[in-house]
């Protein structure tokens, strides 16, 4: 970029993030709210919009991105940092990501995550960076990967499952080594927060069987079902986290989006009045409910990516059993929001209608502990094809807000 331009860049910058505190001045009320909108790299979702751009391009799409979030009066955006065993930053332990070249390992000659915080920052945005904690790849042939990478060096630290490669979360030598690979992020770089999605354990895959029965074996002593044992593991990497955000940047929050349904009633009463085929308790080892309970996060976003009304898992019922279960706790309650699915091929009636949205955020406002939303995803915010974002905002975003902290 050349000097001029990276003069312009600044300027611009500049003056969004000066209209955003002269609006900021004029918030009639003071409540602080999270609107934030997911920034998916992986497969490209999001961002970059193809593998291989120039440097500028890929700046010049990045800030697009926080721009739109400025205009639509949001204040975070989660941009996924490590999607697949990789990274958006120079790191010491993982290769830079193939989404940024084309080429994993190769240097895409900036560095997007430090850029992402500057530019966010200085438009009045928080920077939460994304995680994904033990995929490792979208494949199973790990001669795809450098030669360097941790999972060729360590093939035994690795499961193929489902058509994909993945760490296993059962080996204290992986759960070490993937917090030393994200905290290093949180180490060089001032986000605001470590955010986590739904990925722990891999979702079910039909006639196929999680292969960690070596691990299981050596480190499985006193749990009475292997279940058990994992949910355990996924708890110890949580707690970890946390404690390791704690220890390298004091003040960086600890965030999780995890699947929206815990766990079923005809499963377990405490469970919500649902009906779904996943259960992130069982099938992703993920208790959930207990890290919301216990306190061990900063905040929660459950993907309540269903219509109101819809009978295997009604928007309205899952919001209002979340919000009794952050009832007390510290960790603050966001809704993660289907924006993808408005107007979308196959999705039902409800979302072909532009309010579909907008009556969710309408709805969620009756829970107190509800203290906000966030958005999957950002090309979705951007293109908004139904109208479904423009409504959100026109009717719920009248006036920025101050993210909570």
């Amino acid at each position: 970029m050349s000097r001029r331009a990276f003069t312009l860049g600044a300027v611009t910058a500049l003056a969004a993030a000066r209209g955003a505190q002269s609006a900021q001045a004029q918030v009639p009320h003071t409540r602080p709210e999270m609107r934030g909108v997911w920034l998916a790299t992986v497969a490209n979702r999001d961002w970059p919009s193809r593998p291989g751009l120039p440097p500028d391009e890929q700046r010049a799409e990045l800030t697009a991105h926080l721009d739109r979030a400025v205009r639509d009066r949001l204040n975070t955006v989660i941009f996924q940092v490590r999607p697949t065993a990789d990274a958006l930053w120079p790191s010491p332990y993982e290769p830079w990501s193939a989404y940024l070249t084309g080429t994993q390992g190769a240097d895409p000659g900036w560095n997007p995550l430090a850029t992402a915080v500057q530019e966010a920052h200085a438009r009045g945005l928080e920077l939460h960076a994304w995680f994904n904690p033990y995929r490792v790849a979208n494949h199973t042939d790990p001669t795809r990967l450098v030669p360097w990478h941790p999972a060729r060096t360590h093939p035994d630290w690795t499961v193929a499952y489902g058509g994909k490669l993945y760490y296993n979360p059962g080996l204290p030598e992986v759960r070490r080594f993937v917090q030393k690979a994200m905290l290093d992020a949180v180490a060089r770089y001032p986000v605001d927060a470590v955010h986590f999605d739904d990925y722990f354990y891999p979702y079910p895959v039909a006639g196929e069987t999680f292969d960690d029965d070596a691990a299981y074996a050596a480190h499985g002593a006193g749990f009475p079902t292997r279940a058990d044992w994992r949910r355990a593991n996924i708890d110890q990497l949580i707690r970890e986290t946390a404690a390791g955000i704690r220890r390298v940047r004091p003040g960086t929050r600890f965030g999780i989006s995890p699947f929206g349904v815990w766990r079923n009633a005809a499963t377990d009463p405490r469970g919500s009045d649902t009906t779904a085929g996943v259960q992130t308790y069982d099938d992703l080892c993920a208790d959930t409910r207990k890290w919301v309970r216990e306190g061990w996060i900063d905040y929660l976003v459950p993907q309540v990516y269903w219509n109101i009304g819809f009978e295997a898992a009604d928007y309205a019922k899952l919001v209002d059993w979340w919000a009794r279960q952050a009832d007390g706790s510290r960790t603050r309650l966001y809704i993660g929001e289907a924006l993808y699915k408005a107007g979308a091929a196959g999705q039902p009636a409800a979302w072909q209608d532009p309010a579909e949205l907008s009556r969710h955020l309408t709805l969620a406002a009756r829970c107190p502990q509800v203290r906000g939303h966030v958005f999957f995803a950002a090309q979705d915010v951007a293109r908004d094809p139904l109208g479904a974002m423009a409504r959100v905002v026109a009717d719920h975003y009248r006036w920025p807000a101050r993210p909570p902290r």
